[in-house]
């Protein structure tokens, strides 16, 4: 039995950590599609506002999901260094801080998220600011969240890069899928420069989905190859 139970564990492994990148995939959508860019209009404060405090329940929804979304991130970056540790630890542990990096200053950016919930509703009681003033602060928390989130994206093509060439190396996991990764972490190195970051993102936003649904479909139907995976497991880890 326990023999058994070793002998299956890479695909366990591979498929949890596709689950969690599932569901991470999953939860982003939500909270970004659904949400934020239903309720959210960055040229009007006075709609904003408007549309939070209309629909204040699904708003609240939208930072919890953004929440689940960060911590199931932060369970797949674990799982994925696993899986990849094989091949290199050191370069796996790397990516992995750096993952964990972009996973903080996102989780971070999700607090002047919340902001609006205290701001608006004190716009009859206080004397201190006018409305109009108090949906603009408003707004401009919710930029600093949507700035945050950008930051973020630098420090997940860095490790988009490294679990790529990662994958290319493992012999374990398909080539054109580490290909296809270290493309998607050359696209979000763009938010280096957030400027330039922002005019490309409506081509490397599908470009970088369909290269994770990709990755997460091979790791639920097709996991890894095992004889590969305990080949390279038991030889030396001189040089790795």
């Amino acid at each position: 039995m326990m023999q058994r139970t070793q002998h299956s564990s890479p695909r366990r492994l591979a498929r949890i950590t596709g689950l969690f990148y599932l569901l991470t995939i999953l939860a982003g959508i939500f909270a970004q599609g659904f949400v934020s860019q239903r309720l959210i209009i960055f040229g009007d404060a006075a709609a904003t506002a408007n549309n939070i405090l209309s629909h204040e329940t699904l708003f609240r929804w939208g930072f919890t999901v953004y929440m689940i979304e960060m911590a199931c991130q932060i369970v797949f970056t674990a799982l994925f260094y696993e899986l990849l540790k094989p091949v290199s630890r050191r370069i796996s542990l790397v990516a992995a801080f750096l993952g964990l990096a972009g996973c903080t200053i996102k989780a971070f950016a999700r607090v002047f998220y919340l902001a609006p919930l205290f701001i608006l509703p004190a716009a009859p009681s206080t004397g201190a600011f006018t409305r109009d003033q108090l949906q603009a602060l408003s707004l401009f928390f919710l930029k600093f969240n949507d700035r945050g989130a950008a930051m973020a994206l630098a420090f997940f093509g860095f490790y988009a890069l490294l679990t790529g060439y990662l994958i290319f190396q493992s012999s374990y996991l398909p080539r054109f899928l580490g290909a296809w990764s270290i493309l998607a972490g050359l696209g979000w190195l763009t938010f280096l420069d957030p400027p330039l970051g922002y005019r490309l993102f409506n081509y490397l936003a599908p470009f970088g989905l369909l290269g994770a649904l990709a990755i997460i479909f091979w790791l639920l139907v097709f996991a890894v190859n095992e004889s590969r995976w305990n080949e390279i497991t038991a030889a030396p880890s001189t040089g790795r």
